[in-house]
Order: structure tokens, then sequence, then C-alpha cells
């Protein structure tokens, strides 16, 4: 574990903007340094919209966090969302020089580097390639084909896409605010790091990340992510209906929706009167919290709908059986989960990241409202694990393999291998073909890194 590594993940969201940082602990629990959060102004639906606007919200919250945290950021791991999210299934496959040698991590690093290089539709760029399973010439179905023999590798893969433009556009926000991207990662599979379990992923599940402007969907079944989408309606929606529905201002409708509002009507008293401050020099408006509830039932079911219709069109409504995981910060209306259970049939319950999280001063973190943001911390030391376990496996084929090896089956050679210890001169004709072995053993090697698969 990275116990000496700090990570700092910034949610870009439509309604807030929140930086945390975090440590991993000796027990390999993420302990929360510090938070900050700023309203985000510059982000409509998951896009910036405003760069300006962004950048101030952004430096405001990695200001408090900063201040909370004593610690100087420099880099952070971000999400994105959208509409523009794109999510495709792709086989690719490489053929291998030799079916003696073993398949090795640098030949499914090499399959895996080639689905970056897909054509995608003008305007969009991959920013994520997850396998799904691999095939070894004619044998299917294998999860880690390392070591395993064969001359053709191929492999099944889930493929995301985002609009280059937002990609653009955030990465110019976070540079103006004086930091550095370290990863991009899409928000619901950031959500699922902090509020699935390993359990519920292999069952087969639908993680609904209902946030302000956007609602992300992630299917997981067998261990692996199956299916991502993002939805352009949110919490935000419901308060603008809230809104249009009891004629209040929009803070008003916002703090109704959160004190009062409840997501089945039957649920709601018909006594029940909620009394608004009016206008300048008006009396306060009353606000029946029955008809509050049919506001807010009615675009909630549309919603779950919505999303439903999404996981049935992918074929894995009735492979489930974790059923459903509500997170986000809206998801703490009241009777979500019935309402949910009811429109899909599905077992439903709102996701907490607190298995990962450790003891921290900072309560607020544990609430479905920062699950992205603690995804995205975790994300983060994934990251660095999977970096650290490559360099550890280079450098262990490099000491491994002898210093002259056979072109057909060798990796290629790191780029500044160590020097060797000085050999004593050979003389006469010894020393004729020792120039010779020196010329051609660094033209074999660069010949075999030539070649194009």
């Amino acid at each position: 574990m990275q116990h000496d590594k700090i990570v700092v993940g910034l949610d870009i969201g439509t309604t807030k903007i929140c930086a945390l940082v975090g440590r991993k602990n000796e027990f390999g629990k993420l302990e929360i340094l510090g938070m900050g959060k700023a309203v985000s102004e510059g982000v409509v639906r998951g896009i910036v919209s405003n760069i300006d606007k962004t950048v101030d919200a952004i430096k405001k919250a990695i200001r408090q966090a900063e201040e909370q945290s004593g610690i100087n950021i420099g880099v952070v791991n971000v999400g994105i969302a959208g509409q523009h999210i794109k999510s495709l299934q792709h086989n690719g496959s490489i053929t291998r020089a030799s079916q003696d040698s073993e398949i090795t991590q640098d030949d499914v690093n090499r399959l895996t580097n080639d689905m970056y290089r897909l054509v995608t539709p003008p305007g969009s760029e991959i920013i994520h390639v997850m396998p799904q399973d691999y095939k070894v010439d004619y044998e299917e179905g294998i999860m880690d084909p390392v070591g395993m023999s064969g001359v053709r590798l191929e492999g099944n893969f889930h493929i995301i896409t985002a609009q280059s433009t937002a990609i653009n556009n955030i990465n110019k926000c976070v540079t103006k605010a004086g930091l550095e991207i370290d990863n991009l990662i899409l928000e619901p599979l950031a959500s699922s790091m902090s509020v699935l379990s390993e359990e519920e992923k292999e069952a087969g599940v639908a993680l609904i990340d209902i946030g302000g402007g956007t609602t992300d969907l992630a299917i997981f079944k067998d261990g692996i992510i199956r299916h991502a989408a993002v939805l352009p309606f949110g919490g935000n929606i419901v308060t603008s209906d809230i809104k249009q529905g009891c004629l209040v201002m929009q803070n008003q409708a916002e703090q109704l929706k959160v004190k009062f509002g409840k997501a089945i009507a039957e649920e709601a008293s018909e006594y029940e009167i909620v009394s608004i401050p009016g206008l300048r020099d008006r009396a306060p408006k009353e606000i029946s919290l029955k008809n509050l509830a049919y506001i807010i039932e009615a675009r909630m079911e549309e919603i779950i709908e919505l999303v439903y219709a999404e996981i049935q069109r992918t074929g894995h409504g009735d492979k489930l059986a974790a059923g459903i995981v509500l997170t986000g910060g809206g998801s703490q209306l009241q009777n979500l989960v019935q309402l949910t259970e009811y429109v899909t049939g599905l077992d439903t319950r709102i996701g907490y990241p607190n298995e990962h999280l450790g003891k921290s001063k900072i309560e607020a973190v544990k609430s479905p409202m920062y699950a992205t943001t603690v995804g995205l911390v975790l994300s983060g030391y994934r990251s660095l694990d999977e970096r650290q376990n490559r360099n550890s496996y280079e450098e262990e084929v490099y000491r491994a393999a002898p210093e002259v090896r056979p072109v057909a089956s060798q990796p290629i050679a790191p780029a500044t291998p160590p020097a060797p210890a000085e050999p004593k001169k050979p003389s006469g004709a010894g020393k004729f073909f020792q120039d010779i072995i020196s010329r051609t053993k660094g033209l074999l090697i660069n010949d075999f890194d030539d070649q194009q698969y």
C-alpha cells in the first residue's frame, strides 16, 4: 500500500465542486485529511459552460482543502460526466511471434494499448479501456491470459468515450487553477469504487448516482463493468419543478426539497403546511407537503424509468442479483428506495462511502453526496498501485533475463539499462568477433522494437 502517498480527488459537479485530500492508514483504510467545497456556477449538466466561474470555484475548494489538511496541492484526480459519455464494446487481437513462449503482461498491455488507437467519431476520444475477457487461440472465457501459451491473443473490451471539447475544458479549468491532472476518471466508475462491494459486482448490480445535473449509471456483472451511461437529468430538475409548481424562489425550492420532500406522495400528510416567507411587502406563502410530494414523485419516477429503460436496453434487467444501489446527493430524498423498488422491481439500497473510510474528523464525507469524490481518491491509489506493480514487473523481467536474449521471445529492452561491468579486453581474433557481436546485438534489438503488429 502507498502509506506515504497523499492523493487528492476533485469532483467538478453541477451543484458543487469538492476537493478531498486522503491518505491510506496502516490498515489500508482511507483517512480524509481535508475537504474543500464551493458552489459550482459554471457547470451545466456535468459540462463546463463558464471557464472563469469554474476556475474560481476550483481555487476556493482547493484552498479550503489545503488549509484543513496543511498540505500544498499540486496534482489531482478529476471526474468527468455529461450526456456526451458513450459506452461501446469492441474486440481486438494481436499475433505473437512464437507459440512456445508464454504470454506476458507486455502482450496484454500491447493489446490494451491498441484499443486506444481505435477510430472514434469526430470530436470524441477514448478515456477508458476495460478488458472483459480474453481468448487464446481458440480457447474462450479466459480472465487472465498471462502465463499461457498461444499465438493469437484476443480480448473483448469495454470502451468509454467522451467529447474532446468537454475534456479540453476540464483540462483548461484545472490548469488555470494552478493544478495538474493525474487521472481523468468517469464519475460513475469512481462512485462504484466507494460504495459497491466485490460481492455485489460479482452477483450483478446497477449503480445509480443521482447528482445535481446528471444521473450516472454503471452496471456490473461477474466483477466486471458491463455498461456505463450518463443521463442529463438530476436533482436540479426536481428543484426547478418545485419552483414552477409552487411559485417560489430557486433557493426556497431547494430547501423545500431537502427538508420536507418525499418521493412517494402517499407518505405525505394532507394536513401539513409549510409557510414560506413572501417577497417584499407580501404575505407568507403556504405550501402543502402533499402537493410538494406529488411534484417530486412525478419527476423522480420519470428519472428512474429512464434509467431502468437503459438497464433493460443492455439486456441486464434480469441479471442483477444484487439489485440497485442509489448514491449521490439526490439519493437522500425520503422514500426514494421504496419508489425505486416499486418502479423496477429490484432490491434497492442507499450506497454510503463508509466501507473504505477509516477514522476521520470530517464526518460529512460519509454522506452519499461525496461518494464520487471519495471514489476519485480511491481511484488515484489504484493507479499508484498499478504503476508500482508495472515498474516492479519490468525490473524483475530485466534482472531475470540474460544479457543477450533471443529476438523472437524477449521483451523490449528498457530504455536506459544499467551499465554492465567492464569486461576484460580481448586480443587478436577475440577482439574481432567481440566487435561484431557488440554491433549486431543492438541492431537486432532495434529491429525487434520496430516491428509492427
